[in-house]
C-alpha cells in the first residue's frame, strides 16, 4: 500500500500542476490577427490583457528575433518546436504512474494471498477468523490499486487532448506568421 500512496500523490501532483497550466494556457489568448501585428510592429502583446499559448509563443520569438527574415523564420520554428514540447512535459509520467497503479494493487493482492496461505499452513482451514485478514489486505489493496489508476488515466486523457489541442493552436498560428516575419 506504501508505494500505491506515494505513487498517487506524485501523480495527482503532477495532473494538478498540468491542469493548471494548460488552463491557464487556453485562457485571455490573443488572436491571430493581433499576433500578426505585434509582429509587424515588433511589439509585444499586452501581458495584462492576453497570457495565453499564442501570447507566450508571441513573446518567446520577439524576444529572440534577429531582424534578418531568413534568420527569423528558423527562430520562428524553433520556437514552435519549444513551445509544441513543452505542453506535453510530465504527460508521460503520468500515464506511467497511471498504468503501474494495478500492479502495485496486485503487489499487494499477493502478499495478502502469502499471508493467508502462511495461516492455513499453520492452522488449517478452520481458523477462518485468521484467514479473513490476508483475504482483507489481498482485496482492499486490489480495489486501491483500482481506484487511483481509473481516475489517473482519465486524467491522463483528458490533459494529452488539451495539450494536443494546445500544439495545434500554436503550429497553425506559427505557420500564419511565417508569412509576416
Amino acid at each position: 500500500m506504501f508505494p500505491l500512496l506515494i505513487s498517487s500523490i506524485i501523480m495527482w501532483t503532477m495532473i494538478i500542476n498540468r491542469l493548471f497550466v494548460l488552463k491557464t494556457l487556453s485562457d485571455k489568448d490573443i488572436i491571430r490577427e493581433d499576433a500578426k501585428e505585434c509582429i509587424l510592429n515588433n511589439r509585444l502583446p499586452d501581458r495584462n490583457k492576453y497570457n495565453g499559448s499564442r501570447t507566450m509563443f508571441v513573446i518567446r520569438f520577439l524576444e529572440r528575433r534577429s531582424g534578418k527574415s531568413d534568420v527569423d523564420k528558423y527562430i520562428l520554428d524553433e520556437t514552435v518546436m519549444h513551445m509544441t514540447s513543452s505542453m506535453d512535459r510530465y504527460l508521460v509520467y503520468i500515464g506511467v504512474l497511471a498504468a503501474v497503479s494495478p500492479l502495485f494493487g496486485l503487489l499487494g493482492t499477493v502478499t495478502g494471498m502469502m499471508a493467508t496461505f502462511d495461516i492455513i499452513s499453520m492452522f488449517g482451514t478452520g481458523n477462518a477468523k485468521a484467514m479473513a485478514g490476508g483475504i482483507s489486505e489481498a482485496l482492499i489493496s486490489t480495489q486501491t490499486g483500482l481506484l487511483v489508476a481509473i481516475p489517473g488515466l482519465y486524467m491522463y486523457n483528458l490533459l494529452l487532448r488539451r495539450a494536443d489541442n494546445l500544439k495545434h493552436k500554436i503550429a497553425s498560428t506559427g505557420y500564419y506568421l511565417r508569412r509576416f516575419v
